[in-house]
């Protein structure tokens, strides 16, 4: 795995993480949560292989003002060789106009060795509504536009005698948050994201299911679709990925 890309993303990670509870006006904030999740396994014999992964999300609220910062990666080799490298950032700050609805800027960047498009970056604003907001169930629904770029990934054999390109124009950005306690130890999750632009448009769901098992750990299975309408020949449109 190349030393420098890893290096820029945990650098990043790290000032993120520590610019993150301070609100708009600079003052500290008590008010922060968030979970980090880690998997990841090893086969040896016939097999080599080795996958990890991790996560984290932290949130913090202050006088109005709300900080999300979230980042994932994923690694992975078989048989000596490195079969999985995708790792991505993002960034939201929302203002409050009241108890239902508010406003909100966000910036997002993905990289990803094996996918259709091999790194990316998304940043706009837009308004965003709290359409269900009780105790057990939360809905979160968002529309805004903003500032895509994306670098699409050819094949070395490309008839085209194309290289790799990168597309920027304005992008179209709609998004939903749902969450449900069943119970104080059981919960549904289920974000939906939707980037339009004229070159392409990228769809993501992503469901998830957690239970506690004890205190503060616990387990969580997920499936998480990523798919585009528009990728470079010998590219397939769509990834999945079971957590």
């Amino acid at each position: 795995m190349p030393k420098t890309p890893l290096l820029s993303f945990f650098s990043a990670l790290a000032i993120c993480a520590a610019l993150l509870p301070y609100s708009a006006h600079g003052q500290f904030s008590d008010n922060i949560e968030g979970e980090v999740s880690l998997n990841g396994s090893v086969t040896t014999g016939n097999t080599d292989t080795t996958n990890g992964g991790f996560g984290l999300k932290l949130s913090s609220t202050s006088q109005g003002w709300r900080h999300a910062f979230k980042s994932s990666a994923n690694y992975g080799r078989a048989n000596g060789k490195t079969n999985k490298s995708r790792y991505s950032l993002g960034y939201q700050l929302d203002r409050d106009i009241g108890e239902t609805y508010y406003f909100f800027g966000n910036a997002d960047y993905f990289s990803h060795d094996f996918g259709a498009f091999k790194q990316g970056h998304f940043i706009g604003g837009g308004f965003g509504a709290r359409a269900l907001n009780s105790e057990s169930t939360k809905l979160r629904l968002e529309s805004g536009l903003g500032y895509r770029s994306q670098k699409s990934r050819l094949k070395a054999n490309d008839p085209s005698g194309l290289g790799s390109r990168t597309e920027e124009e304005l992008a179209l950005r709609l998004f939903s948050d749902f969450d449900h306690k069943f119970n104080d130890n059981v919960s549904f999750q289920n974000d939906t994201e939707l980037l339009h632009s004229s070159s392409d448009t990228f769809l993501t769901n992503e469901v998830a299911l957690k239970s506690k098992i004890w205190s503060n750990l616990s387990v969580r299975a997920s499936f998480r679709i990523e798919t585009h309408t528009n990728v470079p020949v010998g590219r397939e449109k769509t990834d999945t990925i079971s957590r």
